[in-house]
């Protein structure tokens, strides 16, 4: 395609009564469809001028002034100077009234008279080669300088009479390139995502993931996550994704069987094992040992049930685990130094330092889990640590399942 297109270096020369010097400018590519009101636009907004409801009247060399409508017939009837050929600039072309080589003048607010050379370039420009989709306004193509306030304020609340504030001793944190801190992000909301997963929502469930920290409750999102692959692909694939690195990453218990669930799932492979639906809140509930008097726990092959041994022989269930023995698989209630490792991974993922190092101060020795209890009140912690600790939960009954080929979802 030939080369159509114009390019117009700008140059800010005075404003408000005084010389800009160094002359702060921007060059601008201008298309054969593009007015005077269109190029007035592009340089007003180049030039960082917010207050746009003032006047834009350009200047040719012949004397002839490019403006709105109405001041145009202003422009036109005046009683001083010579009289002048005024142009509607919604309606002339940049391109057909301007050639290589051609100098004008653009002003900006004829009250603070923000004056621009403009000059057109010798060599034109090919939009096709400098733009995947040529724009429909002129656009500023390269630029240097600083570009001062319309109305020479330093400050928000620069009125010309106070001293400059002082710096503020911090840096602003939008100048940290980790903007915003992962720290002000909230974390999943784990009663949401419960819900979700029950009401086969994958929207909401996508919803509720989407600008929230899921690392600590990547086992309760398994379920949800291959629900929501089935319902939508193209909507959950990249967060199953996501969470397969995550899981590769952590590597807690059970983390790695999630993945090759979640990968199965991507892949739209059978996930392998028995397929037989387990409550795996009530796995995790009974192997944590939620009855004390409990040291093992039963899972029904047949049905998916599950059973605190204790419960089911002194209970209403009056069942017999050793009728059927190969009806049942047992297990063993979890450890007490599964409940402190818990803590220790808690603590150590925890960003702060100075937090970090009392968390780990507070689980050495006897007394360790009272100490704990008191560390996460002390920091608002609670729920955090709680949520934390039913995924870790989840993930030791997802290994129970995986380690009696049992299908993990």
């Amino acid at each position: 395609m030939a080369k159509t297109w114009l390019s117009i270096d700008v140059e800010l020369l005075s404003g408000k009564g005084t010389a800009v010097w160094p002359r702060p400018g921007r060059t601008f590519a201008v298309g054969p469809a593009h007015t005077f009101a269109d190029f007035a636009d592009a340089i007003n907004s180049a030039f960082a001028r917010w207050d746009l409801a003032h006047l834009s009247v350009f200047t040719l060399a012949d004397g002839r002034v490019i403006t709105d409508e109405f001041s145009a017939e202003e422009f036109s009837t005046s009683e001083f100077g010579p009289v002048q050929e005024t142009l509607d600039f919604t309606r002339v072309k940049v391109v057909r009234e301007t050639k290589s080589g051609d100098e004008f003048r653009f002003t900006f607010d004829l009250g603070d008279n923000w004056t621009h050379r403009c000059v057109v370039s010798e060599r034109k420009l090919d939009p096709n080669a400098m733009f995947d989709d040529p724009p429909d306004r002129p656009v500023a193509i390269w630029g240097w300088g600083e570009m001062p306030d319309q109305y020479g304020r330093r400050w928000a609340t620069d009125d010309g009479t106070e001293p400059i504030p002082p710096e503020p001793d911090a840096a602003d944190p939008m100048a940290d390139g980790n903007w915003p801190s992962e720290d002000d992000r909230p974390f999943i909301d784990a009663r949401e995502i419960r819900a979700a997963t029950v009401a086969k929502d994958a929207d909401r469930l996508i919803t509720a993931v989407l600008g929230s920290h899921i690392d600590e409750a990547l086992q309760l999102l398994g379920e949800g996550l291959l629900m929501a692959l089935r319902q939508g692909r193209a909507k959950a694939q990249p967060i199953v994704l996501s969470a397969i690195n995550r899981l590769t990453f952590r590597g807690f218990p059970g983390d790695r069987e999630l993945s090759e669930a979640l990968l199965a799932g991507l892949r739209n492979e059978p996930v392998p094992g028995l397929d037989l639906a387990v409550d795996l809140e009530m796995l995790s509930i009974i192997h944590e040992g939620s009855f004390e008097e409990s040291d093992r726990g039963y899972l029904d092959l047949q049905t998916g049930d599950v059973y605190d041994a204790w419960a089911a022989e002194y209970g209403d269930e009056n069942i017999d685990f050793n009728d059927d023995p190969d009806r049942w698989v047992r297990f063993d209630r979890a450890d007490t130094e599964d409940a402190w490792n818990d803590m220790q991974a808690f603590v150590s993922g925890l960003r702060n330092p100075e937090i970090r190092d009392r968390g780990l101060s507070a689980i050495e020795g006897t007394g360790a889990f009272r100490r704990f209890r008191r560390f996460t009140d002390d920091h608002d912690l609670g729920d955090r640590w709680v949520q934390f600790s039913e995924d870790r939960k989840y993930g030791r009954a997802r290994l129970i399942l995986a380690e009696n080929g049992i299908r993990v979802v």
